[in-house]
């Protein structure tokens, strides 16, 4: 099974730019085999209000138009890749809880169906995050697409274990994780996707962004230098991207088989001890 992610400018608000960006990516991966490309983090706007209170969060009216417009944007990529026939992830705005702030969604699709969609859970204060999005609360579903079980998790959440775990206890034998992931924090990238692959036992999938972008309250400049990877269940990395140049797809292929003999040699799901970690956790 081909698969790989898409590594482009992700520009704020700029829509027509990053839906182009985006089938590009498609097209890129459909002339290489892929059966699965996946995008990075809010792929059709950007962050619109990082770092907020800012007008986006305090005019209702303009993050709903926001929201319909990435929706749209979904939608186009979604057509252009059932044409090609390669499936698509990413992350993009998805609908608000009632009367709450819209979520930051993960969507999986296939010949233009939704496979599984994921709210993010882990909002990243250090950038505002959560004050422009409500946070998710489900777990990460796993779904079969081609020979592999899949899940995803978005970005920050790939710090947190039990979310990795909730997934790989689904069934996942593939993680994706879109992200934007700046470079100042690379080596915890690369130290995350090589761990969590080692310790779900699954091929793991990072799609960052590239580019510039002014982030968090002190609106800093924050650098984005891709680095997307395909991590094995071993822990050996199958693919990375240089960091070079705006765009570049990052591909490997992958044996799902593989993942499952692992957990099947080294059981490390059957001595697990959930019921002192629920009594350290108080």
């Amino acid at each position: 099974m081909r698969i790989g992610a898409w590594q482009f400018d992700v520009r704020r608000g700029e829509l027509a730019a990053n839906l182009a960006a985006g089938i590009r990516g498609l097209e890129a991966a459909s002339r290489a085999g892929l059966e699965l490309v996946v995008l990075p983090e809010m792929w059709p706007t950007s962050f619109l209000s990082a770092g907020g209170p800012a007008p986006v969060e305090a005019d209702r009216s303009a993050l709903d138009a926001a929201v319909r417009a990435s929706s749209e944007s979904v939608a186009r990529l979604v057509e252009r890749a059932a044409e090609l026939g390669v499936a698509v992830a990413g992350s993009a705005y998805g609908a608000a809880p009632e009367g709450g702030l819209p979520r930051n969604r993960f969507s999986l699709w296939s010949r233009g169906e939704e496979l599984s969609a994921y709210d993010k859970v882990h909002l990243f204060s250090v950038t505002g995050e959560n004050l422009g999005f409500s946070a998710g609360e489900q777990a990460p579903a796993a779904v079969a697409l081609g020979p592999a079980t899949v899940a995803g998790v978005i970005c920050y959440d790939l710090r947190f274990a039990p979310v990795v775990e909730a997934a790989r206890r689904a069934g996942a034998d593939l993680l994706l994780v879109p992200a934007q992931w700046p470079t100042p924090r690379a080596s915890h990238w690369f130290s995350l996707l090589a761990g969590r692959a080692v310790e779900a036992q699954a091929f793991v999938l990072g799609a960052n962004r590239t580019g510039v972008e002014l982030m968090g309250r002190r609106k800093r400049a924050l650098a984005f230098g891709g680095h997307s990877a395909l991590v094995g269940p071993d822990g050996v990395t199958l693919a990375r991207g240089t960091g070079v140049g705006a765009e570049e797809l990052v591909w490997a292929h992958v044996d799902p088989d593989q993942a499952r003999a692992l957990r099947r040699e080294v059981r490390v799901a059957d001595d697990r001890r959930p019921e002192l970690y629920t009594r350290w956790q108080g």
